[in-house]
């Protein structure tokens, strides 16, 4: 973890060397001396159902005299081993700490530049405040009470407990001038004064935050002009329990301390990226008096440290699903003291507030066309409606799309390829690899590939490399890989009874195989079922426009999307990725808390459509396993692209890949 890669190796074979032989860049400066230390990497212990495997400590060899040597001499953090050094004696989940990794995870999810009206629930107000006096015995507190009342009209304002033993000091040292942070996040709330500066202080900042499955993204904004000051991103450290949201449920189910360990990991992850904005924006810690979060509920559960196995099955039990307010020390992100946290509200059992801050930011409910939104990630996130009515719903892609479960995939980092062109007469491919600006084909690629190396597919290139294989014919509309194809070119492998597509050969060898096929072929079913099931409850047989969410649909080129069947026919230039949207959501909610009675009653009117109850699910899902689909046409993609002729090959296990033709249905 967190790459997702996996294998069987020998017993006593180098922890390094394993993960070289996975492609799993771990760095070793040294060459395996055990002194450099950039080779750590940490053992997580527990059961892990989705693997079948239970992973120990004890499972890899003891300490030895390098390692001994090396944590003598620089201090090997605890809980750590120096994969070199360190032989495989059984079953393992090998975590690769970030914080060794130079060519990590590249987490794309800035903040966009929509400007927002503001209303936050934080108000910064100067006041100067009457001095006491023998003949007036009012207290200090009472009359900074008074003189807010007075100039601000806040006539009934709580006062935070810890800035009372606070207040005479501020006061005096501000010589009776000082600037009051005051919080009402409702109407009706009581005003709450939560800070207390001395002068005038002109500045305050909130942090919104998206807690992905996979990725966390951060923006630190000020509440007063509503600029992104730093985003920051890092790989969510949960996926070192489990790849999906499932996995993770299964490993706190079948371990004690399962929710309680990664509540702590999510938990200074965060911490870790409020540091790193504070330290990118020049801001104090305890400046930031506001923050927002969200995420799916398993992410959102996790995150307020609650159980979620009741998520793990039907009927999905939320344990709150309402907007949540809470002082943020209260969960582990210290700030300011008085600092308060809002989650906004979770649509259904998997369809969760970062569901809900996506709906927000692109406004499907505000709208008379017909807006498909996907958030596309482990726990496909699908909301179809307009002003007049809104559903919405959840279909378990799984962790394929993000290059798990994918025999060359890996997430986006330096060395990935992204980018994927196949010639649909030679079948030769060309491609664009993170970190490198030139194609493969292009002066220049080779001497860069040689400082990077080109170490297997991310999301975007697997819906590429599966959409163009084909179109240049090389998988049917079944999507079973054409072994007659090798007779035009060598790039196409048999592997048993089944071939794969050969994409680079090279130190690590990139190929695409028929399991591959399979595995995005059941994803994106999953997903475009979901979809039409939601149709079929609209009433609709086409949509209007389409927002691809989540940092996955911000990489993917909508053609391809469609050429593969993920989502449904519609004008190409009508679908368009909407970022972050999740973020957006949560940077509205700082910024304007309008924005948070807005999305708070529109959940409430979003129509939540269980897919594992639905008996048309499986109907849609066999249907959707077609490249594009089975039965649905794609007129508007039709007009871009050439679709190859449909035809069906045999299973490999049953023909050996010879062709059957059929005519076009």
């Amino acid at each position: 973890m967190p790459s997702g890669k996996r294998g069987r190796f020998p017993v006593g074979t180098p922890v390094l060397d394993a993960a070289r032989q996975l492609g799993v860049y771990v760095e070793s400066v040294c060459g395996g001396r055990a002194t450099c230390g950039r080779c750590q990497v940490s053992v997580q212990e527990g059961h892990f159902a989705k693997h079948g495997i239970t992973s120990a400590n004890d499972h890899l060899s003891p300490f030895g005299p390098k390692e001994e040597r090396y944590d003598r001499v620089r201090g090997l953090p605890e809980g750590r081993r120096l994969s070199c050094s360190t032989q495989i004696l059984g079953d393992l989940v090998v975590d690769v700490p970030q914080d060794t990794v130079i060519n990590a995870q590249v987490v794309r999810k800035a903040a966009d530049e929509r400007v927002f009206d503001r209303n936050p629930a934080i108000r910064m107000c100067y006041v100067e405040v009457e001095e006491p006096d023998m003949e007036k015995p009012l207290g200090d507190l009472d009359r900074l009470k008074a003189a807010l009342a007075a100039e601000w009209h806040f006539d009934d304002l709580d006062v935070d407990f810890h800035l009372i033993p606070k207040v005479q000091q501020i006061l005096r040292k501000g010589e009776w001038k000082v600037t009051a942070a005051i919080h009402k996040d409702r109407d009706d709330d009581r005003a709450r004064l939560v800070a207390l500066y001395s002068g005038l202080k002109n500045e305050a900042y909130g942090i919104a935050c998206d807690i992905g499955s996979t990725t966390i993204a951060m923006h630190l904004s000020s509440l007063l002009s509503g600029r992104t000051v730093a985003s920051a991103g890092t790989s969510n450290p949960q996926i070192r329990f489990g790849e999906d949201l499932m996995s993770r449920v299964s490993y706190v189910m079948m371990n004690p301390d399962g929710r309680e360990a990664m509540t702590l990991a999510v938990r200074e992850a965060l911490n870790g990226l409020i540091d790193k904005v504070c330290a990118e924006g020049g801001v104090s810690r305890s400046d930031i008096l506001d923050s927002v979060f969200v995420g799916n509920p398993i992410m959102h559960h996790l995150f307020l440290g609650i159980d979620p196995t009741e998520l793990g099955g039907a009927p999905f039990a939320l344990a709150v699903s309402g907007a949540v307010q809470v002082r943020s020390s209260e969960i582990g992100l210290p700030m300011n003291e008085g600092t308060r946290t809002y989650l906004l509200p979770c649509i259904a059992g998997h369809v969760g507030a970062d569901a809900a801050a996506a709906t927000l930011s692109e406004g499907p409910h505000r709208q008379e066309e017909m807006m498909l939104l996907v958030d596309i990630g482990t726990n496909a996130e699908i909301v179809l409606g307009n002003s007049t009515r809104v559903v919405a719903a959840s279909s378990p892609t799984g962790p394929a799309f993000e290059g798990a479960e994918i025999s060359s995939g890996q997430r986006a980092a330096p060395g990935a390829i992204e980018r994927i062109r196949i010639d649909a007469e030679t079948l030769e491919p060309r491609f664009r690899v993170i970190g490198i600006e030139p194609w493969s084909d292009e002066p220049g690629f080779a001497e860069a590939a040689a400082a990077t190396g080109i170490t297997g597919i991310c999301g975007s290139a697997i819906i590429e490399v599966i959409a163009e294989m084909f179109l240049a014919g090389l998988i049917s509309e079944d999507g079973v890989v054409d072994g007659a194809m090798a007779d035009r070119s060598p790039r196409i492998l048999q592997n048993g009874r089944t071939f794969s597509y050969l994409v680079h050969d090279g130190e690590q060898r990139i190929t695409v195989t028929q399991n591959d096929v399979r595995a995005i072929q059941l994803a994106k079913a999953a997903l475009y079922a979901g979809v039409k099931l939601l149709m079929d409850k609209q009433g609709v047989d086409h949509v209007d426009r389409i927002g691809l969410a989540g940092a996955f649909g911000t990489f993917i080129d909508p053609k391809y999307a469609m050429v593969l069947g993920l989502i449904p026919d519609c004008d190409l230039a009508r679908v368009k990725s909407v970022g972050n949207a999740a973020g957006t959501g949560a940077r509205m909610c700082l910024l304007n808390r309008s924005y948070r009675r807005e999305i708070e009653e529109t959940v409430r009117r979003i129509e939540k459509i269980e897919t594992a109850l639905e008996p048309k699910f499986q109907e849609h899902f066999v249907y959707a396993m077609a490249l594009p689909n089975k039965v649905d046409g794609f007129p508007n993609l039709s007009t871009v692209v050439t679709l190859p002729e449909r035809k069906a090959l045999a299973e490999a296990s049953g023909d050996g890949g010879r062709r059957r033709r059929r005519g076009r249905e």
